[in-house]
């Protein structure tokens, strides 16, 4: 199925199950976008504590389940790049009048500061950047992104990807055929799709550095979004679930549980993890 086609095929039983990006149906309810993770949100660890042990899969069970879905966690990407530009963003003002190929709610944010988001297949991304018809593209990481070749036709190569630090895929599964399956089929699945997770991290860990590195040496130009662009964006994500929170009920629900464990989480993160990786960072760059 298309990617844009995952959810409808598994909720009317075209295929029984399918492996997606759910944020691709946030028209659908903006609330599916805690599923695959928010702007500024969860990073990848603490996006599968708030599943795990934080109560974040009950609250995206009963949600799924309006439309005959189970879902579950498949895999994750981790931390994505802002993606490829044609050319430098160096304030909030060069946003405005941006054709931006990004899907799912960062595109919904990134409107308020003016962008024009465009959600284009996959294939017809490197010719629309190419060609100018979008100025820019996001796609995942420097392993996958490389693959594409956008940095032969944009040579701004952003960072942070802000509006996905955990990109975590799902297994969606039509809610019929999961009940009609026997229990130590159910506990096999959700076994291999536990593995799947840590697996596709570790294996994006490793060949994103390695792709990075081959990017920068075939002339691709680093950037970093400068701290007021990421500023305003932050300020444009918030505003943004606050105005979804008082007129969507689901969203209200998910997102008080989500706000809180973000709260809780990011102090451990802040004192300990945080703490030890800045110093280690800094040290790694010093010759010894």
């Amino acid at each position: 199925m298309p990617p844009l086609q995952v959810w409808d095929a598994t909720q009317n039983g075209t295929v029984e199950c399918g492996h997606t990006l759910t944020s691709f149906n946030i028209g659908k309810n903006p609330a599916v976008a805690f599923d695959s993770g928010l702007a500024f949100g969860l990073n990848t660890r603490q996006q599968q504590a708030w599943m795990n042990y934080g109560g974040g899969l009950e609250l995206i069970r009963a949600l799924f389940k309006k439309d005959g879905i189970l879902p579950i966690p498949c895999g994750n990407v981790g931390v994505q790049m802002g993606g490829f530009y044609r050319k430098e963003i160096n304030s909030v003002e060069d946003l405005k009048g941006l054709k931006f190929r990004i899907g799912g709610l960062g595109g919904m944010i990134l409107t308020k500061l003016g962008v024009v988001p465009l959600q284009i297949s996959t294939a017809d991304i490197y010719p629309s950047l190419e060609r100018g018809t979008i100025d820019a593209a996001e796609w995942i990481g420097p392993y996958d992104d490389e693959k594409l070749g956008l940095h032969k036709v944009a040579r701004y190569y952003y960072y942070p990807g802000w509006w996905e630090g955990s990109a975590q895929v799902t297994l969606l599964v039509n809610l019929q055929h999961w009940e009609a399956l026997p229990e130590s089929y159910r506990a096999a699945l959700e076994a291999a799709c536990a593995e799947t997770t840590v697996l596709m991290m570790a294996k994006y860990d490793t060949r994103n550095p390695e792709a990075l590195r081959r990017l920068v040496a075939a002339g691709v130009q680093l950037r970093q979004f400068p701290r007021p662009v990421l500023d305003a964006c932050y300020k444009a994500a918030f505003e943004t679930y606050d105005e979804l929170a008082a007129k969507n009920p689901d969203f209200k629900l998910i997102y008080e549980s989500w706000q809180k464990f973000l709260a809780d989480s990011n102090l451990w993160f802040r004192i300990a993890e945080n703490t030890l990786d800045n110093y280690r960072f800094t040290m790694s760059a010093q010759p010894r």
